[in-house]
């Protein structure tokens, strides 16, 4: 019927001789697209071309020690005056690009893939995060360093120190003297933190093997690894009486002491069900808790009409702490979220 159409098509057109047939006209040039073959432009090479060994030559000069730093057009005017001529500058893109060379041609540094660090903390003194951060001292340019260890899971603050500068040698003394004053074990902790020259030193690294501590580091220039010592830094920096700039460094201290005392004792954290650090860290979370059940439970009780979705249960505690969660989890081991604010 198709081949009928065809040939009728020929005579009255497409549309009257499909009408006459019953053949949709759809039909008729899908029947035309598979009878002809596709048309293949021959590839016309060019008398002005470069043949394959002038190519070669070209790009064996481009990628010569000489000039692999420099780009085509340099090459080309260096070239002319000295008396020699290969082909235009375009002609020497083209080749590159033919061979992927365009955007670079020395030999680069290729950095490594550093491992995302995947910490997980389901119990207080079992991963600590610390970092340094600049305080602002009485003239420009002068600085008082605050050096914080945090406990990830219960965000409380086991040790601190204020110092005029940054060195391994101090982050060794804290870090012991925490470590002491926590009854850390063998085994027991991970501690991370950036690459920043104090954290990543060889006497610190050596302490941390002495102790039984694992150290882990964050990715270079990636900020995130470490969230919970940013954030905390910047709940510091953000209180109403942070200072624009410190006295000296005991008004530092002094400031810092209220502060850290302020944020353990007092300040009910909302990623840890409204709880302070420290009732997380000494184990004094359970027992709040159940009061505070017992408090909704009594106000559910008295006017019940204004709990419209029924009883009310206090904030829980997550079960579980991660810096860098894995991606995929298995419904049982997917950790309740925690924010590091």
């Amino acid at each position: 019927m198709i081949a009928s159409s065809e040939q009728l098509a020929e005579t009255v057109g497409v549309v009257r001789a499909c009408q006459a047939l019953a053949v949709p006209r759809s039909s008729l040039y899908r029947q035309r697209q598979i009878k002809a073959p596709p048309v293949v432009p021959a590839v016309v090479i060019s008398s002005r071309a470069l043949q394959p060994a002038e190519k070669a030559e070209v790009r064996q000069v481009l990628n010569s020690e000489r000039f692999a730093d420099q780009a085509p057009r340099e090459v080309y005017a260096s070239l002319l005056d000295e008396g020699q001529y290969l082909c235009s500058w375009r002609t020497m893109y083209r080749i590159l690009d033919e061979n992927q060379e365009v955007r670079e041609r020395r030999n680069q540094l290729r950095h490594p893939n550093y491992t995302k660090p995947e910490l997980l903390a389901t119990q207080p003194n079992q991963l600590w995060s610390w970092d340094i951060t600049k305080l602002l001292g009485p003239t420009k340019w002068t600085y008082y360093y605050l050096y914080n260890i945090l406990d990830v899971f219960s965000r409380y603050s086991v040790g601190w120190l204020i110092a005029e500068r940054e060195a391994a040698s101090l982050a060794e003394e804290l870090i012991a003297a925490t470590c002491v004053r926590q009854g850390i074990q063998p085994g027991q902790l991970t501690i991370h933190a950036d690459r920043g020259s104090s954290m990543s030193s060889k006497p610190v690294a050596l302490l941390m093997a002495d102790l039984g501590v694992t150290k882990t580091h964050s990715r270079p220039h990636v900020s995130n690894d470490n969230p919970f010592s940013e954030a905390q830094f910047k709940t510091l920096k953000y209180r109403p009486d942070y200072p624009e700039r410190f006295g000296c460094q005991a008004d530092a201290r002094t400031w810092a002491g209220e502060f850290f005392r302020w944020y353990n004792y007092e300040h009910h954290h909302s990623a840890i069900g409204l709880l302070t650090p420290a009732e997380v860290h000494f184990g004094r979370a359970q027992a709040i808790l159940d009061q505070r059940q017992q408090v909704l439970h009594a106000a559910y009780l008295k006017n019940p009409e204004r709990f419209v979705k029924g009883p009310s249960s206090p904030a829980q505690v997550p079960t579980a702490v991660w810096i860098n969660p894995p991606n995929m989890h298995s419904p049982s081991e997917k950790p309740s979220p925690s924010s590091p604010s």
